[in-house]
Order: C-alpha cells, then sequence, then structure tokens
C-alpha cells in the first residue's frame, strides 16, 4: 500500500460509534496485539454498493467463532453500519476493513475474560496492482513459508494469525522484484498466493486448488460460478508444483486482487489469455466496476 493509512482522513466505526479517523486508537496492552486474536474481513465498494457485503460479514462472525471471539453485532446490523459508513465518508468506490479483536482487560494467553472490540474502516484504494502488471501479468516466486496442516491451525478463519507467514513470503518476493509468491501447503501441493487464490488454465481447462488448509475465497466462489456459466470446465483438486510447467494461462483472485493475470512463476512464463481475459472483464462488470 503506496499511501500512510494511519494520516488518512475521515470516520472509522469503534464499538458502536462513528469517529474520527485519528481517534481511533487501542491500548497498547491490547491482547489482540499480543496474541494475534484478532479477525477481519475485506470488501469493496464499487459504485456505492458493497459486492457480497452480506457473506463478508457472516464470515467475520464464522471467523470469531472459530477463534472463540464473540462478535457482539449481528450481520444485519454490520450491514446496515457499514453502509451508513460509507456515506458519512462519502466514498463509492472503497476498500472496507471491518475486524473484531480481544482487548486489553488481561495479557495472558487465554482470552476468556477479555471483551470483544469491533471496527469498521473504509477508504479509497483504486487497484492492488499496477496498470502494466494487469496488462502483462505479475510476476510470483516460490515462498519459502507453507500453509499449516488444518490440526494446526484455524485455517479456514480469516484470521490475523494466519497472515503472519504471508507478510513474510511478500516481503522477500518484493525484495526480489516479484509481486507476489506462490505458497506450498505442508504435502507440498500448490495452495495461494499471499493473500489470494490461484487458478491454472491446463489444456482449455480450469484448475485451482483444493481449499483444504487456507480459506476459499469469496472472489475466488465468484468466479468458479462465472466460469462454469460461461461453458469452461472447472476442476478443483490436489495440484503438484511440477504441473504449474503445463499452463498456459495462470491468474489470481481476491477482494483487493479481483481477477489479476499471472505472467511468469518462477522459470515459467504465461501469456494472458483468452479465458483470464474473459473472466476478468465477466467479474468486473459483475461488480458494477
Amino acid at each position: 500500500m503506496s499511501v500512510s493509512i494511519d494520516k488518512s482522513k475521515g470516520i472509522v466505526w469503534l464499538n458502536g460509534e462513528f469517529i474520527p479517523w485519528q481517534a481511533a486508537k487501542i491500548h497498547v496492552i491490547t491482547h489482540g496485539l499480543h496474541y494475534a486474536s484478532c479477525v477481519f474481513e475485506g470488501s469493496r465498494a464499487y459504485n456505492g454498493t458493497v459486492f457480497k457485503m452480506r457473506e463478508h460479514n457472516e464470515r467475520l462472525l464464522k471467523s470469531g467463532e472459530m477463534l472463540d471471539i464473540h462478535i457482539p453485532y449481528s450481520v444485519d446490523e454490520l450491514d446496515e453500519i457499514t453502509v451508513e459508513l460509507l456515506k458519512r465518508n462519502s466514498l463509492t468506490n472503497a476498500y472496507v476493513r471491518p475486524l473484531a479483536w480481544c482487548g486489553s482487560d488481561c495479557i495472558g494467553v487465554s482470552s476468556r475474560t477479555c471483551s470483544v472490540n469491533t471496527a469498521i474502516a473504509a477508504w479509497e484504494w483504486p487497484s492492488y496492482f499496477s496498470p502494466e502488471a494487469l496488462n502483462e501479468g505479475i510476476k510470483i516466486c516460490l515462498a519459502d513459508w507453507i500453509r499449516p496442516d488444518p490440526r494446526t491451525a484455524p485455517v479456514h478463519a480469516k484470521a490475523s494469525c494466519l497472515y503472519a507467514i504471508a507478510t513474510l513470503n511478500k516481503n522477500k518476493a518484493e525484495k526480489n522484484g516479484f509481486d507476489d509468491a506462490l505458497m506450498l501447503d505442508w504435502r507440498g501441493y500448490v495452495a495461494e498466493c499471499t493473500g489470494a487464490n490461484i487458478f491454472f488454465i491446463i489444456d482449455g481447462k480450469i484448475h485451482t486448488p483444493i481449499p483444504d488448509c487456507f480459506l476459499n475465497g469469496i472472489t475466488r466462489q465468484t468466479i468458479i460460478q462465472l466460469a462454469k456459466e460461461m461453458a469452461y470446465e472447472v476442476i478443483e483438486r490436489f495440484i503438484e508444483y511440477k504441473e504449474i510447467a503445463q499452463a498456459t494461462e495462470v491468474f489470481i483472485t481476491g477482494t483487493a486482487a479481483e481477477v489479476t493475470p499471472v505472467g511468469q512463476i518462477v522459470e515459467n512464463n504465461y501469456q494472458v489469455g483468452d479465458i483470464t481475459r474473459k473472466l476478468r472483464v465477466a467479474y468486473l462488470e459483475l461488480v458494477g466496476k
């Protein structure tokens, strides 16, 4: 992100109140800061409407349940607050970040006695990648850190604790001139990128990893549905790393990334082909961009 978000102006909703951006602060002794007891969401507003807002807020509550964080607001309430927040900030095209975390009532590992804080922020954020990257395809390296066994982490929650390895992988990728990193899972299969799901076009069919140890993205689900409606065959399966050399097109999906073509993974090069272009156009038309 190129702008300094903490210097932004506007309104943030925090624990039932709309307050100035600069006033949205937490105490240094906060369980969510020390122990990553935090869940969050990322959604986008297009022309004043948040795409699949309800699905995102439903997932926020489910993520909270998985981390024993009991968010004191319903999906309906979060939806209404989001709409009002966009109005108060005069935003029509924006990124929306709801989050919930355990507070500063205690500092031990247990969070049972901690209060739960809930906030929603929104800001203008046109594109995750540059126009050049979208035209030519982004460059991806192979990540050092892998997606863990589901027995070791709450892998189906959108939780802060799961993004530590994503941050490390993304940092190294950017330092080495890449845009992102491809993460394998604990078995050695292809999983996802640091914050986006991945798709491969092999022999005219769309292949994508089974999300059994990483987030089944809302954009991912949307693209699968669009592809099937466009009569493409979509195959969800375990994909070995060596198979990526067989792909003719590759793209990633996510709320921030939307549909982004991939031009290179390590030594493998790909074209920004017709299937990727058609799905990108279909997605942007669907969201109203």
